[in-house]
């Protein structure tokens, strides 16, 4: 039977030989976990996705929700998968043990929820924003808050979102209009409207728990004066139980080009001027505080983009093998019988490219989950903040790379199946519309390039970015052992030296006040450092194989020789087509910069 999720040994090949993750269960944290409670885990995820949420994704896309009497309407398959996902505890997945937690490492977590992000994208998005606002209210809510809104959400009661954007201000939140009052009670009166807010309506709880940006009267500009507010969708009284309609209004649900099963909602708070809303932590610190759940969001962004496009990837892998067509080009008989099409050249350097770009990703993202798990149980302070760091480095490239380059799998994909591709009748058409979502939420291409350059290289004196060149050049001296890996450890070598080289000159450039010149290109930059992370995690997978080769099972032949060609394509053909946006941006180039809006 082909695998239509994610292939299970390359999952295996992640976990227990690239990330070591049998190793987490030394630490007191996991103490109680083994790789056989970690399988049981996965087998659960892979079932459920397999079974409840999958068959429904393509009647997600086709009957999306309706706005039925100022409510949200989904088709009835999407409760159950729900439920069954809140049944078998992946709700509280990482959560402890004592109040009905899983207690996985978070690496384990996001190894299950990738199951259902390849399945179900839309389905998956309602507990997952859930568990993103739940982790925000227990970080900073207070006990009142904790014991009102998060249990029933940590219960599966109550489901939860996250409330930024305003339609005059998009991804400028500084510009934010939505405003809150102080209240005799202790309690605000907030006033505005959101949009584009994920799952703002829908049926599958008792309640919603809203998280909200909004500006005290007193505030000052820009984005100091944000403050995060509570907002449920009904009222909770203090016994727990629920009280009547808060004042929030569904005013209408957008029409998207996928992802369609997730309410896109506008909501209005206020309307009637008694939308009650609860003060999380301290006045004008809002934003600081979504900053977690929109992390938290980025990199999942960033697992999902990877997921439709492994999803894609497995899917126009099969219709090659299966789908005869042409024959070889120094085949002269026309009455020889047909090839299948993964025969032909360029369908392999397709399949090649997809395998280099989801697997590569895929790599990433669980990368970047092992290091939050070394954020929170690494036994020295020191060696906790070391891996916040670097994850706070890495976190644009986890949410933008994926975006960008799984899309590109995603088209692959289409092109693949060829005319077949671009219709409804197979699903690579619906993977490429629901990732095109991912380049825009949580943060643009453009806005993490900023926040790559602008901020993150330079943080600390640069701590993150140090220690990420020495992990890169650490790899390279290990690869060195392999004769084999040469190729592919050289051109690694020499992007890193001349990215290091720009990086430099263009952080001169911040100090000494060239803002404007030093940002121009920050696009090109995230892609040039995207590719050196990439190509890094790549010569990984390519150490790990080799010695696998040399030390595994002969069964596993064909798998190992599969992540070395894909690491061969990646390094070979991708990374060094690098050198054009290197050159643009030791130049300084101002193509971009200084256009003027009439000469368009």
């Amino acid at each position: 039977m082909s695998e239509t999720l994610l292939c299970s040994r390359n999952l295996a090949f992640e976990l227990y030989e690239v990330l070591d993750a049998e190793s987490l269960t030394q630490r007191e944290r996991y103490a109680d976990h083994s790789c056989e409670t970690f399988d049981a885990a996965l087998s659960t995820a892979r079932s459920i996705a397999e079974n409840l949420f999958a068959p429904h994704n393509r009647k997600n896309d086709e009957h999306e929700p309706q706005y039925v009497d100022g409510a949200a309407v989904l088709i009835p398959e999407v409760k159950p998968a729900v439920d069954a996902f809140l049944e078998a505890g992946f709700l509280n997945a990482t959560r402890d043990f004592e109040v009905g937690g899983m207690q996985l490492p978070t690496l384990l977590s996001q190894a299950c929820f990738a199951h259902f992000q390849s399945a179900n994208a839309a389905t998956t998005s309602y507990p997952f924003l859930t568990m993103g606002a739940a982790n925000l209210i227990e970080n900073f809510g207070s006990e009142e808050q904790k014991q009102r809104f998060l249990q029933p959400m940590i219960e599966g009661r109550f489901f939860g979102t996250m409330a930024l954007t305003e339609p005059h201000a998009g991804s400028s939140l500084s510009d934010i209009r939505t405003r809150a009052e102080p209240a005799a009670d202790g309690t605000y009166r907030l006033k505005g409207n959101k949009i584009f807010i994920s799952g703002g309506d829908h049926p599958l709880s008792e309640n919603i728990i809203h998280l909200v940006l909004a500006k005290l009267p007193d505030a000052p500009a820009g984005v100091k004066g944000i403050s995060l507010f509570i907002v449920p969708k009904f009222l909770v009284n203090e016994d727990g139980s629920l009280g009547p309609r808060n004042d929030v209004t569904l005013a209408g649900l957008f029409h998207k080009m996928g992802w369609r099963g997730t309410t896109s909602t506008a909501l209005n708070f206020g309307d009637n001027g008694e939308c009650v809303g609860y003060l999380v932590g301290k006045a004008h610190h809002g934003l600081s505080y979504m900053f977690q759940m929109m992390n938290e969001a980025r990199i999942g962004v960033g697992t999902g983009a990877a997921m439709l496009g492994y999803a894609g990837y497995l899917y126009s892998l099969e219709y090659a093998r299966q789908r005869p067509q042409g024959r070889q080009p120094d085949g002269k008989d026309p009455a020889a019988p047909q090839i299948a099409i993964i025969e032909h050249a360029d369908v392999k350097r397709m399949l090649l490219a997809q395998k280099a770009y989801v697997e590569g990703a895929f790599d990433l993202c669980l990368y970047a989950a092992r290091l939050f798990d070394d954020t929170q149980t690494l036994p020295e302070p020191e060696q906790r903040a070391s891996a916040l760091e670097l994850l706070d480095l890495l976190t644009p490239i986890v949410k933008s790379w994926p975006s960008e380059f799984c899309l590109k799998a995603n088209e692959l994909a289409i092109q693949i199946l060829g005319g077949h591709g671009y219709t409804r009748e197979y699903p690579v058409e619906q993977y490429y519309r629901d990732n095109r979502l991912n380049p825009i939420h949580e943060g643009t291409h453009g806005i993490q390039s900023l926040d790559l350059l602008g901020r993150k290289v330079t943080q600390n004196g640069g701590a993150a970015l140090k220690q990420l060149v020495k992990l890169i050049q650490n790899c390279c001296h290990r690869a060195e052992a392999y004769e084999s890996l040469t190729a592919l450890r050289q051109p690694l070598e020499q992007h890193l030296s001349r990215l290091s080289n720009v990086t430099l000159a263009l952080i001169g450039d911040l100090m000494s006040g060239k803002i404007r010149q030093g940002l121009a290109n920050s696009a090109l930059y995230l892609k040039v450092f995207g590719h050196a992370v990439i190509a890094w995690r790549w010569l990984e997978q390519a150490i790990h194989a080799t010695e696998g080769l040399a030390n595994g099972s002969p069964a596993d032949a064909d798998f190992y020789q599969g992540k070395l060609q894909a690491a061969r394509y990646f390094l070979t053909w991708e990374l060094p087509a690098c050198q054009h946006e290197l050159s643009l941006l030791e130049a300084r180039d101002d193509t971009c910069l200084n256009m003027q809006d009439g000469w368009f």
